[in-house]
């Protein structure tokens, strides 16, 4: 027996549902990252991508999704960095705001 054929009784490889539902939250989380909304969907996406892993190492390969769980992993970073990166322009917008109305309280004595 080669190790090209199969077994007739082996089954048929099958691409697993939750690799791609990783796939989908971190597409989502890289989609509403900017809007501070991608966290929720990145930590779904990164727990869920744990389970899928394990599933898919004990399926000894009899289920695929691999490569979507690698890139679902990857977007949901990314869905991450950018609602950090949201909530910081956020800030700095807030904190020149509060400066523009607070204006300068010197007494007029003052140079």
């Amino acid at each position: 027996m080669t190790s090209s054929t199969r077994h007739p009784l082996d089954p048929d490889p099958v691409r697993a549902t939750k690799a791609t539902a990783v796939f989908s939250l971190g597409l989502l989380s890289v989609v509403t990252g900017p809007f501070l909304g991608g966290v929720i969907p990145a930590t779904l996406a990164l727990l869920m991508a744990r389970e899928s892993h394990r599933e898919l190492v004990a399926a000894e390969g009899f289920l695929l999704g691999a490569r979507r769980v690698r890139s679902g992993v990857r977007l949901a970073w990314t869905g991450i960095v950018l609602a950090i990166a949201g909530l910081v322009v956020l800030a700095i917008i807030g904190l020149l705001h509060y400066a523009r109305q607070r204006g300068t309280d010197f007494d007029p004595t003052v140079n």
